[in-house]
């Protein structure tokens, strides 16, 4: 699936990208039982500067899509592709210096910082990781201009994380990811943890640092209307596979698969009058088990259009409209 629909140049490019994990029983002679297909044959392109959403139900791979990218899990199967180099395939020290480039914001701010040190110290940290300050003044200084470019005055450099709340932990999980200035952040369930009002404040800080610093985004969320507000591109999952790939406006206005069409019905309409009159037909079945995905296309089970074809053949992602690519065999 290509590139931005400006036709820049990939700065990400995922290939085929399969993660399979591993079932077994027995204490010493260990039977393998089969594989949890979390991902399973995904091609994506991220283009300098761009926010691209990963949306889906829980449980589609789309974590474990952002951990394969940071290369927390080594892929199964396929390429991931970063300014040219194939970084699926490198070694632990090769890797070293890519981790400069490519930085993360977990979903949790009260797991994903260290409560035994200062939040000073644990934005100074990765800079002292890379060797990026020497001087130690210098680092401090450092620490200060990224809690203000972050929106946090530098008395926070002396708080505990326990001291703050969500809100401004975030930010600071923000600044620490800014410390040795990446040019690529995976956002993992960046605002799903946080109240309403103050989701908006850090997407609004997010969309800000983009343009500010040139940053490109894989922001991975579930809230559709996140997803619109700062997103350029969608990428919609479903167990384990890009069902549908385009533009933000063209994914939501004009949404082409039936999953997509689905997840959009889904969404609770604000106004009550409309919402009490409103027709929604939800998918039927549960969500079949990465363990043994069904045969064909993996949605047939549950998709309100399938033929028998669906249930022999896997489709292919199309490109219906320019840059609107859909794997599905039933829309035209």
């Amino acid at each position: 699936m290509s590139a931005a629909a400006n036709g820049a140049a990939p700065l990400l490019e995922v290939r085929g990208l399969k993660m399979h994990f591993p079932l077994s029983e027995g204490l010493f002679a260990r039977r393998h039982l089969g594989d949890v297909k979390a991902v399973d044959g995904v091609d994506l392109t991220i283009a300098k500067g761009e926010t691209l959403g990963l949306v889906g139900e829980s449980g589609c791979g789309k974590t474990t899509m952002g951990r394969c990218i940071l290369r927390l899990e080594r892929p199964t199967a396929g390429e991931i592709r970063y300014d040219g180099v194939d970084i699926a395939s490198l070694d632990r020290q090769a890797l070293l210096a890519l981790r400069r480039r490519i930085q993360v914001i977990f979903q949790d701010p009260y797991s994903s910082l260290n409560p035994r040190m200062k939040v000073g110290a644990i934005i100074a940290e990765p800079m002292k990781v890379h060797g990026l300050e020497a001087d130690a003044t210098r680092r401090v200084a450092r620490v200060h201009e990224l809690l203000s470019l972050c929106g946090l005055n530098s008395g926070f450099a002396d708080r505990y994380p326990h001291e703050m709340s969500g809100g401004q932990r975030q930010r600071v999980g923000i600044a620490r990811a800014l410390a040795v200035e990446p040019e690529f952040i995976v956002c993992d369930e960046a605002v799903s943890a946080l109240d309403v009002s103050i989701q908006a404040q850090i997407i609004n800080l997010l969309e800000d640092l983009r343009e500010k610093l040139g940053l490109t985004y894989l922001f991975i969320a579930h809230d559709l209307s996140v997803v619109r507000h700062l997103c350029q591109r969608v990428a919609v999952m479903y167990l384990g596979r890009v069902v549908e790939l385009a533009s933000c406006d063209e994914v939501f206005d004009n949404p082409q698969h039936p999953y997509t069409r689905a997840l959009l019905a889904a969404v609770p309409v604000p106004d009550p009058a409309i919402e009490a009159n409103r027709t929604f037909q939800p998918l039927t079945g549960e969500v079949p088990s990465p363990i043994n995905p069904p045969s064909g296309c993996v949605f047939h089970p549950r998709c309100p259009i399938a033929v028998e074809d669906c249930q022999r053949t896997r489709p292919e992602p199309r490109e219906l409209r320019p840059n609107h690519w859909v794997a599905c065999s039933q829309v035209t």
